[in-house]
C-alpha cells in the first residue's frame, strides 16, 4: 500500500475570498494612509507657528496677527463649550429616540422613522445654521434668561453685568452664544448618534426581553434591565461619534456665534469662537504666516478628534454590547 500523506490544510484564501480579502485590506490601508497624510500635512504646515510661539500658542487667548499675538486658548474653550452644550441636548434625545424606534414604535412606522432620522443626517449644515439663527436663537435667548434667573448661582449659567429680573431684559446679551450654537449643533449630532444606538438596541436578543417580561417586568423595566445594559457599547460609541462631529462643526457655528477671543466659562453669554469657525472665518484673508497659524489650530483640532475617537474605540471594545446580560 502506497504511503498516504495527509493533505496540507492551507489558510490562504483563494478565488473570490482572496479578492475580497485583498480588497478589504487595500481599503483599510488607504484609510490609514489618508488619515496619516492629513496629519503629516497639518503638522508640517503648523511647525513654523509652533516653533515661533511655543507653548504661548496654547495659553494665549487673543488672535491678533497684526500685533504678532496669536493663541488658541479661548478658541479651545469655545470649541468644547459648544460641543458640551450640543451633547447635553443630543445624547438624551438620541437615546430616547433610539429606544422609541426599537421598542415602542409600531412596526409599520419604524421604517419611516428610520428614514426620517437618516434624512436629518443628510441635511446640509448651512440649513441647520440658518434654522438656528432665524428660528431657534430668539427662543434660546429666552431659555438662557430663564436659566440665569434660576440657576445663575452656577458660574456657567451666569451672564456678566446683567439683571435677569429686570423689567426690560437686554436680548443682545443672550444671543449668538455657545448655548445657541450648541442647540443647532445638537440637531446635527443627534441623527448620527441615534442611528448607532438604534442599531445596537435592535440587536438585543428577543429571548432575554421575553424572559424579563415573563418574570413580571414592565416594558420600561425590560428596557432598563435588558436593552440598556446590552446597548451600553452602542451608547458610548454613538456619543463619542457625535462628540467628534460636534467638535468640528463649522458653518452652523459661523452663522450663529459672535466671534469673541475671550476665555469665558459662561455659555449663555454672547460671544465665543471655535477652532473650525476661526479657520473658516479667517482663511480667505490670511497671509502665509497667518495661514500657518490657522493650520496649526486645525492640527490641534485634528489631534483632539483623533484622541476622542481612539478613546471611544477602546471604551467600546472593553464594554461590548451584551456584556451586561447573560447569554
Amino acid at each position: 500500500m502506497a504511503n498516504v500523506r495527509p493533505r496540507k490544510i492551507s489558510r490562504k484564501a483563494t478565488g473570490g475570498d482572496a479578492v475580497f480579502e485583498n480588497g478589504a485590506r487595500a481599503v483599510g490601508a488607504s484609510v490609514l494612509l489618508i488619515t496619516g497624510g492629513v496629519g503629516v500635512f497639518l503638522a508640517w504646515q503648523a511647525y513654523p507657528t509652533l516653533e515661533r510661539y511655543g507653548w504661548s500658542f496654547f495659553t494665549e487667548s487673543q488672535w491678533q496677527p497684526d500685533q504678532d499675538v496669536i493663541g488658541i486658548a479661548a478658541v479651545l474653550v469655545g470649541t468644547f463649550s459648544v460641543a458640551m452644550v450640543a451633547m447635553a441636548f443630543a445624547v438624551p434625545l438620541s437615546i430616547l429616540m433610539a429606544l422609541y424606534i426599537s421598542e415602542y414604535a409600531p412596526a409599520r412606522f419604524r421604517s419611516s422613522l428610520v428614514a426620517l432620522i437618516d434624512l436629518m443626517a443628510a441635511v446640509p449644515s448651512i440649513v441647520y445654521g440658518l434654522w438656528g439663527f432665524f428660528l431657534i436663537m430668539p427662543y434660546a435667548a429666552e431659555l438662557a434668561l430663564w436659566l440665569q434667573r434660576y440657576l445663575g448661582w452656577i458660574p456657567i449659567f451666569d451672564v456678566a453685568n446683567t439683571d435677569p429680573n429686570a423689567a426690560v431684559w437686554d436680548t443682545t446679551r443672550y444671543v449668538a452664544s455657545a448655548f445657541c450654537a450648541g442647540i443647532a449643533v445638537a440637531m446635527m449630532v443627534m441623527p448620527m448618534a441615534c442611528a448607532v444606538m438604534r442599531q445596537v438596541f435592535s440587536q438585543t436578543p428577543d429571548g432575554e426581553k421575553e424572559a424579563a417580561l415573563a418574570l413580571g417586568a414592565t416594558r420600561w423595566g425590560m428596557v432598563t434591565s435588558v436593552v440598556l445594559p446590552f446597548g451600553r457599547g452602542g451608547i458610548i460609541g454613538g456619543t463619542m461619534l457625535g462628540l467628534g462631529r460636534a467638535l468640528g462643526e463649522t458653518i452652523a457655528v459661523v452663522l450663529i456665534v459672535s466671534p469673541a477671543f475671550e476665555i469665558k466659562p459662561r455659555i449663555l453669554e454672547v460671544g465665543t469662537t471655535t477652532v473650525s469657525s476661526l479657520i473658516a472665518g479667517r482663511f480667505g484673508e490670511a497671509s502665509s504666516s497667518q495661514l500657518s497659524a490657522l493650520l496649526a489650530a486645525g492640527f490641534v483640532l485634528f489631534v483632539i478628534t483623533l484622541l476622542v475617537n481612539t478613546v471611544a474605540s477602546v471604551v467600546v471594545n472593553r464594554s461590548r454590547s451584551g456584556a451586561g446580560t447573560d447569554a
